[in-house]
């Protein structure tokens, strides 16, 4: 893995970002609904046997999920520090994981991206068939890469997640309602997929002069919810998730072909 991060073109400061940054508290409430309609739909998928469904509205539950996790790690969404923490919590119960430790190694990644100490994403390094076997191993790893290495305030966010996560498998074991019981075995599923979907996309083959991935393809970006506007991200992290299209246009009219180079290679 590159040992440097790569020099920015000249060109990007000639980008208006700074109007795009601003997040009323309202704001931050609609980012935070875009979960909840997936996860009831998987829940009640669920409930009535219908599994294909319960799968789709589960991974959809979990990519948004994602998306507004990512938004509380970056203080994307107009709260007070104590705000985006309770989000985190609140996300880690229903993800099943202690997303405190994920925003720590999220924001070492954007210090440390393209070294050797970028622990969450040298799964950018490996091979597609490395990252699937390597995925069950992932959240492990990285949460006790947190752990050791965040300090007690985060070790006390990282026991409150996991005193949380503890009573949602205990609530499903002890009730055996099936809808928990599913969303716990859905939820466990994508935190062994995350490495490949959250990670490896975007920063596969990524070394040098890329440090992510991008992506143009307009229907894509909508079923993703524009989290493959990751290179954009990397280069102004203080930018909504939502904002991201208009940031690339921006991007694209004052460095054309940077985005370009580094597109995921994919596009609908």
């Amino acid at each position: 893995m590159a040992q440097h991060h790569p020099a920015p073109d000249p060109a990007l400061r000639r980008v208006a970002w700074r109007d795009l940054v601003t997040m009323r508290p309202r704001d931050g409430l609609i980012e935070c609904l875009h979960p909840l309609p997936w996860l009831a739909l998987s829940l009640t998928a669920a409930a009535f046997g219908i599994w294909p469904l319960a799968a789709l509205a589960s991974f959809l539950f979990f990519l948004t999920a994602l998306r507004l996790n990512h938004e509380a790690i970056h203080h994307n969404l107009g709260f007070t520090p104590r705000g985006h923490r309770i989000v985190l919590h609140a996300l880690s119960a229903l993800m099943l994981g202690s997303n405190s430790s994920v925003a720590f190694n999220h924001l070492h990644h954007h210090q440390k991206v393209g070294t050797d100490d970028d622990i969450e994403g040298r799964c950018g390094q490996m091979t597609l068939a490395q990252v699937l076997c390597f995925g069950p191993r992932f959240p492990v790893e990285t949460h006790f890469y947190g752990w050791r290495n965040g300090g007690p305030a985060l070790q006390r966010r990282m026991v409150i997640d996991l005193g949380l996560n503890l009573t949602v498998v205990a609530t499903a074991l002890a009730t055996q309602w099936p809808p928990l019981l599913y969303h716990m075995v859905a939820m466990l599923t994508a935190q062994c997929l995350t490495a490949f979907f959250a990670v490896w996309i975007t920063h596969h083959g990524c070394d040098g002069a890329l440090i992510a991935r991008t992506q143009r393809g307009r229907l894509l970006n909508l079923l993703s919810y524009n989290m493959f506007f990751h290179l954009e991200h990397h280069l102004f992290p203080a930018v909504p998730v939502s904002r991201l299209p208009t940031l690339a246009q921006r991007i694209d009219a004052a460095a054309p072909g940077l985005g370009a180079k580094m597109v995921v290679p994919v596009r609908l």
